[in-house]
């Protein structure tokens, strides 16, 4: 087996999606992309990716079969300076759980929680 990275994709779950677009386009400064869903059951917005190149896409899912919520998986954006989407979250109606501290030689994290209850990180390294 090659080896590769351990996650491909990842689905945060939102119960309303306008609203979970907006918050995440305001804090990480991104514009998100419709994605259809070959299944018909699920609404989505990707965040931006180059599924060739290290790292992991992903998108906002509203889904009849799974809910947003803390007590789960955490998942942890790339920033430049991770105090500056920091900087956002309560502007854009979200809510810093954790502000910016030191993870040693991995750099710095922030954890939050998004507008539909879910805890989600931003790691940087200075």
């Amino acid at each position: 087996m090659t080896k590769m990275n351990a996650v491909g994709w990842f689905d945060i779950y939102v119960d309303d999606l306008p609203r979970a677009v907006t918050f995440y386009e305001t804090v990480l400064g991104a514009k998100l992309e419709p994605m259809g869903d070959p299944t018909g059951e699920n609404q989505m917005m990707s965040f931006p990716a180059d599924m060739s190149a290290y790292g992991a896409g992903g998108a906002l899912t509203k889904s009849p079969h799974a809910k947003p919520g803390i007590g789960g998986t955490v998942i942890y954006f790339m920033a430049e300076d991770c105090a500056v989407e920091q900087a956002r979250v309560a502007d854009a109606g979200g809510t810093v759980m954790r502000p910016k501290f030191s993870i040693g030689e991995f750099g710095f994290v922030v954890l939050c929680q998004d507008t539909e209850g879910n805890m989600f990180g931003i790691s940087s390294m200075k």
